[in-house]
């Protein structure tokens, strides 16, 4: 008995902190309170034990797989687990009769695939027909944008649903369980004040890094009367640095909240952005290329110099890469953030351009016509055209008859 206590116990020692915490009840399960709160839709279908197929959509270490478990368990469902990674169509047909076979004794199955942004259009295609005719429910996990990454056929049989990274009370208590439940099973601990504090700042909502932090933390710091001594500079040490979050929805939130700061004249707010987006990895040549958009967009002529500040950053970050390219990066950045704004060229060319696609493409009037080749007057191309330098107060029409008086320029 005591080997079989003995080889439990080495066992739980391989596991991570993170596995071994995993809340084995929905009454424990942290930070959604958006998701499960006691009048939520997916709630409230759990309490009449019925199913539905969705996708979980959130950044790492928020809970998708933990809330797929949960939801399995309270409506009995067999649960299948597959990775989008490691699995193809060959799993899912596998998963599907495994499904069928529990249909013949009366009970449901989830598919939760983890990561499904990975599966190729192929692979998705091949979950419809089996949602269709409720064989299996769907339960995927993703960190990017669904809207993005799943296709539309797979999108209009599930529903999205949004978890948000844990907020920080949760992570505070998500913490102090790891800290307590190391205490317990190994030695007794003291831990500095302002430490988890400090992994709350570094996980950024990620509960899974905030237990690996823990875990590893405990177990490298300083051992004094049999009582571990975890400070803030063990951590710093454990840690090093913490690595960007940057999926493909931030790439883009982080570009658009850019381009907007830049268009509202917050300056520190663009500089910012541009930090976060040097530190997760962006091009700086795709970040030099919004920084164009902008100053012909959103400045344009209410100063022109603003575009050749902005290709001259351009040109500065080619020939110097990173780091140094940060810096023209900055100072282009700043100026076109501080620049007067007008957003009169985008809005003139635009309004044309919807003039003649709705069909207003009319010929330009006779007298603009090209007249530089011989019998081009004889068609009365050219004709009564004068040279603006020499009359430059005489009236002359430049638009087509059907656009007498229409303004786009303001």
């Amino acid at each position: 008995m005591n080997n079989l206590f003995t080889e439990l116990e080495n066992q739980n020692k391989q596991i991570p902190l993170a596995e071994l915490l995993r809340p084995k009840t929905l009454e424990e399960f942290l930070g959604q309170s958006n998701v499960i709160s006691q009048n939520s839709p997916i709630l409230n279908l759990l309490r009449t034990n019925r199913l539905f197929s969705m996708i979980f959509w959130g950044t790492p270490g928020c809970g998708k797989t933990t809330l797929a478990r949960l939801i399995a368990t309270k409506t009995n469902a067999n649960f299948i687990e597959i990775s989008a990674v490691t699995s193809g169509v060959k799993d899912i047909k596998d998963a599907v009769e495994n499904a069928k076979a529990s249909l013949r004794t009366g009970s449901k199955t989830i598919l939760f695939i983890d990561e499904i942004h990975r599966y190729s259009k192929t692979q998705q295609d091949a979950l419809l027909p089996h949602l269709e005719n409720g064989t299996l429910f769907l339960i995927g996990s993703t960190t990017e944008n669904p809207s993005f990454q799943v296709v539309p056929a797979l999108l209009s049989r599930v529903q999205v649903v949004r978890l948000n990274s844990i907020d920080d009370d949760s992570m505070n208590k998500i913490i102090k369980k790891g800290f307590a439940y190391l205490a317990k099973n190994y030695l007794p601990m003291d831990c500095e004040s302002g430490a988890i504090d400090f992994i709350i700042n570094l996980a950024r909502g990620d509960a899974r890094y905030a237990l690996n932090v823990v875990e590893n933390a405990y177990f490298a710091s300083d051992l004094k009367d049999n009582r571990r001594n975890l400070t803030v500079k063990i951590i710093e040490e454990i840690c090093q640095k913490r690595n960007t979050r940057y999926s493909q929805q931030e790439h883009y939130d982080c570009a658009s909240a850019f381009q907007k700061s830049l268009r509202g004249s917050d300056p520190d707010a663009a500089i910012y952005y541009l930090a976060k987006m040097i530190a997760a990895g962006e091009d700086p040549r795709f970040i030099a290329r919004r920084l164009i958009t902008c100053a012909a967009e959103d400045v344009g002529n209410a100063d022109p110099n603003a575009l050749n500040v902005a290709i001259n950053a351009y040109k500065a970050v080619e020939l110097l890469g990173l780091p140094e390219g940060r810096i023209p990066l900055a100072q282009a950045v700043i100026y076109v953030a501080r620049a007067k704004k007008s957003n009169e060229t985008v809005m003139a060319i635009d309004m044309a351009l919807a003039d003649i696609e709705a069909g207003n493409d009319f010929p330009p009037p006779m007298h603009l016509r090209d007249a530089h080749y011989k019998d081009a007057k004889n068609y009365g191309f050219g004709v009564g055209y004068i040279y603006s330098h020499n009359a430059p107060k005489e009236y002359q029409q430049f638009l087509p008859d059907e656009l007498v008086g229409k303004k786009y320029t303001k």
